[in-house]
């Protein structure tokens, strides 16, 4: 009977240890996967494209923070001579990452990505002070939806090649930047195609993935009510920055979050 206590006080000793073992087995392995599974995966590349009359190096403190948070930044210099040319140029920029990328896009780009954000590699949009047209539509179309401020003027020449006005490009285009610094960007300042203006676009990315838009709510180039409208119609996820239509420069750590937010899959 004693001997018979003592094996039933053994096996029940045996069976504790056993399942104090396996509960250290199974709280290493949630202590090695849960701080994986809860980490919140983020897209690394980021590809921004300009819009009418500037350039890429207009991106430089956006660049210069991104770049020191541990992202692949590639700025396209598009040529704004077609609506096809620019997204072609997109296209061999995207062609060149290693991985999914966000799309960036300002002022006139904003029509470019939203036909070049069909390809496979992007996963997300953001719009800064931008077009977002649907598909059919034209830059054109939606820039006489509002009224335009006194400031906004722009000129052809013979060729149909549209400049800022170099009059009121400090008010109308950059009012918040140093007057130095709008004299550089006026006297560099990057003429579009006019025909881009009237060429609709034949994809619309936003509709199968996500956007963010950037209001400027000092904007003189294209009205902050036009802006507001074509992200509300396409359920964009809106922030509003004070700031005039080059607010990527005035504000790139504002608007360098909201580049950095959309690279977060939620």
């Amino acid at each position: 009977m004693e001997n018979q206590k003592i094996e039933i006080v053994s096996s029940q000793s045996s069976l504790g240890k056993y399942l104090i073992a396996a509960f250290v087995i199974f709280c290493s392995l949630l202590i090695r996967v849960s701080p994986v599974a809860a980490q919140t995966p983020v897209v690394k590349n980021i590809v921004i494209v300009h819009g009418a009359f500037a350039d890429g190096s207009g991106w430089k403190g956006v660049y210069t923070i991104l770049k020191n948070k541990g992202y692949h930044v590639t700025i396209v210099q598009n040529p704004l001579t077609s609506l096809d040319d620019d997204v072609e140029a997109t296209k061999r920029i995207l062609d060149q990452q290693d991985g999914p990328v966000i799309l960036v896009g300002h002022s006139w780009a904003g029509v470019v990505i939203t036909q070049a954000g069909v390809d496979p590699k992007v996963v997300a949009l953001v719009y800064v002070a931008a077009f977002e047209p649907d598909k059919g539509e034209t830059a054109n179309q939606w820039s006489v939806t509002q009224p335009k401020a006194p400031s906004m003027r722009v000129t052809a020449d013979k060729k149909g090649v549209v400049f800022f006005d170099r009059q009121t490009f400090h008010a109308g285009f950059c009012a918040d930047l140093s007057k130095a610094t709008a004299d550089f960007m006026n006297a560099s300042q990057q003429p579009i195609v006019g025909a881009c203006f009237g060429t609709p676009v034949t994809e619309a990315a936003w509709k199968d993935k996500p956007s963010y838009g950037i209001v400027a709510t000092e904007d003189k180039a294209i009205n902050p009510d036009i802006e507001r409208n074509m992200y509300k119609r396409a359920h964009t996820k809106i922030t509003e920055i004070k700031g005039s239509h080059a607010v990527f420069i005035s504000n790139p750590e504002a608007v360098a979050q909201v580049i950095i937010n959309a690279s977060k899959k939620k």
